[in-house]
């Protein structure tokens, strides 16, 4: 069955990408909210869990870890002091880099089985069904 398939294979991946940024000291939430902080710039928290589809009280935790670590800074937003507006830093956007090149290899090994054009389709594919499915988390590669 296909939503067997899917969910297993999708196991298989999140485990290689979850030990892959182990390694790295990072999680896939940290991926998600740095990736989106450098593709969109400043944001609140709100919309950056949003943009990720990550519950708000992960990304409170998250953005914790990150800012803790110096990857991303968290001031008051001048138009609204209830909120505040997350900013990735030099640090972070450095982080980023070493785990785009951390998650490379994991797609890598996760597709080693498939040749150039069936990975392209496969993607292709996977794509079609994400959107359907309403597509959480778009904009945002894991």
């Amino acid at each position: 069955m296909p939503s067997w398939l899917l969910t297993h294979v999708a196991t298989h991946a999140g485990r290689l990408v979850g030990e892959a940024f182990a390694g790295m000291g990072a999680r896939r939430y940290h991926y998600a909210l740095l990736a989106a902080l450098a593709e969109f710039g400043p944001s609140s928290q709100a919309l950056l869990g949003r943009r990720c589809g990550i519950d708000r009280s992960d990304v409170v935790a998250a953005i914790n870890e990150l800012a803790g670590d110096g990857y991303v800074v968290r001031d008051p937003d001048p138009a609204d002091r209830r909120r505040n507006v997350i900013t990735i830093t030099t640090a972070g956007a450095r982080h980023l880099a070493r785990a785009d090149e951390v998650l490379a290899r994991a797609q890598a090994d996760l597709l080693a089985p498939l040749t150039e054009p069936e990975r392209t389709e496969l993607v292709r594919l996977l794509g079609l069904l994400h959107e359907a499915g309403g597509g959480a988390g778009a904009g945002v590669a894991q």
